[in-house]
């Protein structure tokens, strides 16, 4: 089977290796990892984000032991819009969190008017901090929690714009 999953993944963290976990469960896995245009617009909140290739090498050294443990493959491909590769016929399943679940359906209906079959989707619930809130990227850039969902208070986080 072949899975596909998608996502700016800057910084990885405990609810993306959720996700990571659960696509190489179900078969070979492709990534679509946000390009470097499409990540800031798909911020719910304005922050840095790092580069394309710094984010690419990271997420391949996560995703290396996942391909061990499962004996799967893997692929990165770049991410220019938001339905980006997962429209393509040859995937089986989509691996998505809760609030992208609209999206995945999305993704189905834009399949289904080029003659695709639907994607099964696969949604894998957040994983919590400490704090019993969501572990996500942006709180981790604040500096609230580490990539384990760790409570963090003496951070102050990555910064909210690009550094110069």
């Amino acid at each position: 089977m072949d899975v596909a999953l998608g996502g700016t993944f800057d910084p990885v963290h405990d609810g993306h290796r959720a996700l990571f976990d659960r696509a190489f469960e179900l078969g070979n896995v492709t990534i679509g990892l946000t390009s470097d245009a499409l990540a800031p617009k798909t911020r719910s909140e304005d922050r840095y984000v790092r580069p394309y290739d710094e984010r690419r090498d990271d997420l391949a050294a996560e995703l290396e032991a996942y391909a061990d443990e499962y004996g799967r493959e893997f692929e990165i491909r770049t991410l220019d819009d938001p339905t980006g590769i997962a429209t393509e016929p040859q995937f089986d399943y989509l691996v998505v969190s809760p609030e992208t679940v609209d999206g995945a359906e999305r993704i189905n209906e834009l399949r289904e008017d080029r003659g695709h079959d639907p994607l099964s989707i696969e949604v894998v619930d957040h994983v919590t901090a400490d704090d019993g809130e969501i572990i996500s990227s942006t709180r981790i850039v604040r500096g609230e929690i580490d990539e384990h969902g760790n409570l963090t208070p003496d951070n102050d986080g990555r910064g909210q714009v690009q550094p110069d």
